[in-house]
Parts: C-alpha cells; sequence; structure tokens
C-alpha cells in the first residue's frame, strides 16, 4: 500500500477535492449529489472559507439541516483528507462535549469515504486507523459508527479497527424513518 496520511483540507489540495466531486464523488452518503453540488457552488464562491469550514473543533458553523429540512445544532468536528500522494477521499470526526453519547440525529462519530478510482486498496481500513488517536487523544473511550447491513466494505473496514456490532436501529423520522442501520462501536 502507497504511504497514506491525513491531511487538514487546505487551499492547495483543493483543486483535487474539487475534481472529486466533479467526477461523481461525493463526501456525504445521505445526500449525495446533492451535497457535492453545494460545495462545489460554495468551493467556487470562496475557496477559502470552504477550506475553513472543514475544520470546525468549536462548532462555530450553522446549523446542520435534516433530511427532512429540521435543523440542528452542529457539533464540534473536522474532516480530514485521505491523501497517497494525491487526494483519495475524507474522513470526518465529530463529538458532543462532555460525554461520548451523540445525539439521535447524529449516525456516528466518523465517517469515511473513499474515491471510486482508490477503492479496493485498502485506504479506508488505514484511514479509519490514523483517525483513532485523534479520538483517544479527546478523552472517548470508545467511537461509533454506522453502515448499511448491504454495506459489506464498510463493514469490514469498521471490524479491522477492532469495531463491534453494537445494535441494529431503525432509522430515525429525521432521516426517512425507512430501513436499519447497523451501530458499531470501537474502544479506544
Amino acid at each position: 500500500m502507497a504511504d497514506l496520511e491525513l491531511k487538514p483540507p487546505s487551499l492547495e489540495a483543493l483543486p483535487q477535492y474539487a475534481d472529486a466531486l466533479r467526477r461523481g464523488w461525493s463526501p456525504d452518503n445521505i445526500h449525495g449529489r446533492k451535497t457535492a453540488e453545494e460545495q462545489l457552488v460554495r468551493i467556487a464562491e470562496d475557496p477559502a472559507a470552504f477550506v475553513a469550514s472543514q475544520d470546525d473543533p468549536e462548532a462555530r458553523g450553522p446549523p446542520i439541516r435534516l433530511p427532512d429540512g429540521s435543523e440542528v445544532p452542529r457539533l464540534p468536528g473536522y474532516y480530514r483528507w485521505i491523501w497517497d500522494g494525491e487526494f483519495c477521499g475524507t474522513v470526518g470526526f465529530r463529538w458532543a462535549p462532555g460525554t461520548a453519547e451523540l445525539p439521535e440525529h447524529v449516525f456516528g462519530h466518523l465517517g469515511y469515504g473513499v474515491v471510486p478510482w482508490k477503492q479496493g486498496l485498502g485506504y479506508a481500513t488505514r484511514a479509519l486507523g490514523l483517525i483513532l488517536p485523534a479520538a483517544r487523544a479527546m478523552g472517548l473511550p470508545y467511537v461509533e459508527l454506522t453502515t448499511d447491513d448491504e454495506n459489506i466494505a464498510s463493514k469490514r473496514v469498521i471490524e479491522a479497527n477492532g469495531g463491534m456490532l453494537v445494535e441494529t436501529f431503525a432509522v430515525p423520522p429525521a432521516y426517512g424513518g425507512e430501513g436499519v442501520k447497523l451501530r458499531y462501536r470501537i474502544g479506544l
């Protein structure tokens, strides 16, 4: 496997991120293409503001709009870009101050996505492993991640990093209320 690292978003790497969005990748597995298009507009309008928005450990950004249109307060968090010499995807980390528990509308502490042309190379597994020390440094006893039962690759990534299935839960009404998700926990 190529040398892989997690890099803070930067203006220098932003063209590669934007290119991935234009090529059909999205960092958001819920809103998908809509998020990609919105981000491309934001990047075109103010690249520096977009990059700054990717690192928000004090939750200063605007509220989060859920799929049902409701808004909820933003949690502290940030994204890191998966990098092997070029942009490969993202890993995001969010938390609720003072607790390991998350609000119902937040499916997990961590989320990740690898661009299609870099999938199958072990990058998601390695990126998840690289972000775990940051969660440990925050004092969290564990992190939670969710996936769909059909997403075999994601289940393998989580399990390869010590994830244990803790529950199956119904998708909350704010996300359409249809289907189930699997919640995994990785002890830190």
